[in-house]
């Protein structure tokens, strides 16, 4: 063999990888999912939290367990989580959200509706899950409470040590 078949490979070896690039699967299609009232659903969670999110057109109206969300998350930075999918996609202002909210605090509760209200996005327009997906809102926290350990004050910290 030559010094340049060598380093270029065979012509049997470049076509099997031209195959294999033809041939390559192509990015998964992701399809509009909508209910007959032109809604989209999705499920968020977060710590011990879980919301249902139903998405619509609308005025950017925001309800949570049939409150205002000025009222239900009282705190300016919980609203902020909320608004978050939107601005990222420059949908501010155009859905309406309604969604319930069980388990957790609050702060598992907005991160869960955050969560959902992306997923939501995503069914009613799947071109918008790339930019989601890059902001980091389709992924859910997983970090939970560790639970107490028998023998501790918590789930690390020991008892105070006393020497007498």
């Amino acid at each position: 063999m030559s010094e340049t078949q060598e380093r270029t490979g065979s012509l049997a070896d470049l076509k099997n990888v031209a195959d294999a690039i033809v041939t390559a699967p192509e990015a998964p299609v992701y399809e509009v999912k909508r209910d007959a009232q032109g809604r989209s659903y999705a499920t968020g969670r977060r710590k011990d939290a879980v919301a249902r999110v139903w998405i619509k057109p609308g005025k950017g109206d925001i309800t949570v367990n049939g409150r205002p969300v000025g009222t239900y998350f009282a705190r300016p930075v919980l609203r902020m989580l909320l608004t978050q999918p939107f601005l990222v996609t420059d949908r501010y202002n155009q859905f309406d959200v309604v969604c319930t909210v069980v388990g957790g605090g609050l702060s598992g509760q907005a991160g869960a509706v955050r969560h959902g209200i992306s997923r939501a996005l995503t069914h009613y327009e799947p071109s918008l899950r790339g930019v989601l997906k890059a902001a980091g809102f389709l992924t859910r926290d997983s970090r939970e409470v560790e639970r107490k350990k028998y023998g501790r004050a918590k789930a690390r910290r020991s008892f105070q040590f006393s020497k007498r």
